[in-house]
């Protein structure tokens, strides 16, 4: 079933940038949102849970804009692809790359994990319409698996993009007839025709990189894949990537994250996913701790404590008791239903 995810009328819109993202605060990621004051102020979004991904249908009758700055990624960040599909009115996205006009009719797609600024406008019968998917960045790149341009755009509507919207519209529209692993099936089948396009797109070629951001990426993707080493070192990881420990600590702090901090955030979020995705009785808090680096869970619960205002144990029971919740709210919906 679709859910409203925001409202927002005359009496309401100067609290967009506190209730955009839903009422638990979770769904899109940190940025700066605005509607603009106008004689008409309409502006709903749906939305559909398929997975890990989000299908959210979205309609205004004023200007929107919406910036995701460096300032934003660092406090939030949360990676996925966006891909838009507009059906009326059109967008502007200004971004590193450049800028791209989207106009109806288009597809487009963003990243939350590089800097952009949107701004949807409402065509002359002052109706502004996109449906667009929230997509884990680790999961589209299953179906795209080269770095995609930011602002990347598509002009015109080809059939493919016209068979992967009606895919998930089915998807966006079903009232419950669809099982989830069905829902699922058309989901990856809409993803799996946009990569098809984007994939022989001479404007998803590979981005040519510089060679420092190359040298970055190789020690980002060590960190990654040796963060469950306690005695994982900036040394170790500049030895690795080719380049010197000094020149490393230039890179990191260049990119907004000195290799202390980054190691810590990566291991803070990686035991929270573990945690608030399994129960006791699979994997125990030493378990967890080990796994994501420390040497002892008893310095892995102070600083996840430190991070999460919660000890690991608290914190997997309130993850328990929400999943409980939105089960029995979900029961007692269908239940409602059937009645």
């Amino acid at each position: 079933m679709t859910e409203t995810l925001f409202a927002f009328d005359k009496g309401n819109y100067r609290e967009c940038q506190s209730a955009y993202r839903g009422e638990k605060n979770q769904e899109y990621y940190l940025g700066d949102y605005t509607i603009e004051a106008g004689s008409v102020i309409d502006v709903r979004a749906e939305k559909k849970a398929v997975g890990s991904c989000s299908i959210i249908h979205l309609r205004s009758k004023t200007r929107l804009s919406f910036r995701r700055t460096w300032a934003h990624i660092r406090e939030d960040a949360t990676d996925v692809t966006v891909l838009w599909f507009v059906k009326s009115g059109r967008m502007s996205i200004s971004h590193q790359c450049g800028h791209s006009e989207v106009e109806a009719g288009h597809f487009a797609i963003t990243k939350s994990m590089t800097p952009f600024y949107i701004q949807c406008q409402p065509d002359e019968q002052l109706q502004h319409e996109v449906l667009h998917v929230i997509v884990p960045t680790h999961v589209f790149r299953r179906f795209v698996p080269h770095e995609v341009n930011a602002g990347f755009t598509i002009t015109g509507r080809d059939r493919e993009f016209a068979l992967a919207e009606r895919l998930l519209v089915e998807v966006f529209e079903d009232t419950g007839t669809l099982s989830e692993h069905t829902a699922q099936l058309l989901l990856d089948s809409a993803l799996s025709v946009v990569a098809d396009v984007v994939n022989n797109s001479v404007n998803s070629r590979p981005v040519r990189q510089s060679l420092p951001d190359l040298r970055l990426q190789e020690a980002l993707r060590y960190i990654d894949v040796h963060l469950s080493d306690p005695h994982l070192t900036i040394t170790m990881v500049a030895e690795a990537s080719d380049i010197s420990p000094r020149y490393l600590s230039f890179l990191l702090k260049q990119n907004g994250t000195p290799f202390s901090e980054l190691l810590w955030d990566k291991r803070m979020e990686i035991a929270s996913r573990w945690l608030s995705s399994s129960a006791p009785g699979e994997i125990s808090i030493a378990q967890v701790a080990f796994q994501v680096g420390f040497k002892s869970p008893a310095h892995f619960s102070r600083m996840f404590k430190r991070v999460f205002k919660k000890g690991p144990r608290e914190f997997r029971a309130a993850c328990q008791a929400n999943a409980l919740q939105l089960e029995c709210n979900g029961f007692s919906a269908s239940s409602n239903t059937l009645q």
